[in-house]
């Protein structure tokens, strides 16, 4: 389980008992007669493996995430990128996956989140490289919302929600995930 804290909760109900086979504190034995419905034991048994997956595995099992993902206007027209098409490739982020959600953010000069996007395909191979830029993998987004150039600028990003820079793909606080909304 991972909290040695919750096994201890469990083992006070009927049908719950330490992991006797196991040296670790965290973990519990389930005795299968039905006391224990099987729902309940069901949804144990996923716990314990998300608890015990390897990284990759843990990724891919993870539920949707929220990201702000950096744009440079230098490199590529982002201000008119949804003008002609709903769903647009993009510089595959490293952690994000198909289901999630990416606020695109234009550096300056524009220095703000334009779009609401979600994700619907990952890790397609893609080759591009000059000096500023390689790229091996992109991912499909669709637009879902578009923001006004003033509504989350870089200011309001730093002084409402602490976010001090937009470098690579990163997650975002609940409180601006409730604001973009």
């Amino acid at each position: 389980l991972g909290d040695p804290m919750l096994a201890d909760m469990l083992v006070r109900q009927p049908g719950y008992f330490y992991g006797y086979h196991i040296s670790r504190s965290s973990w519990i034995s389930i005795l299968l007669d039905g006391t224990v419905p099987f729902e309940e034991i069901c949804q144990w048994i996923d716990e314990s493996y998300a608890v015990t997956a390897s990284r990759k595995k843990q990724q891919k099992i993870r539920p949707p995430k929220e990201w702000i993902v950096p744009a440079n206007p230098k490199y590529y027209d982002i201000v008119h990128a949804f003008d002609d098409a709903r769903e647009i490739d993009w510089k595959q982020g490293r952690g994000i996956k198909a289901g999630d959600t990416v606020f695109i953010y234009a550096g300056a000069p524009v220095s703000a989140i334009l779009y609401k996007c979600r994700v619907m395909e990952t890790d397609i191979p893609y080759e591009y490289s000059d000096r500023n830029l390689t790229i091996t993998a992109v991912m499909k987004i669709r637009l879902q919302k578009r923001y006004e150039a003033d509504r989350f600028t870089f200011a309001k990003l730093k002084e409402e929600y602490g976010i001090y820079a937009v470098r690579g793909p990163r997650g975002i606080p609940e409180s601006l995930s409730e604001a973009l909304r």
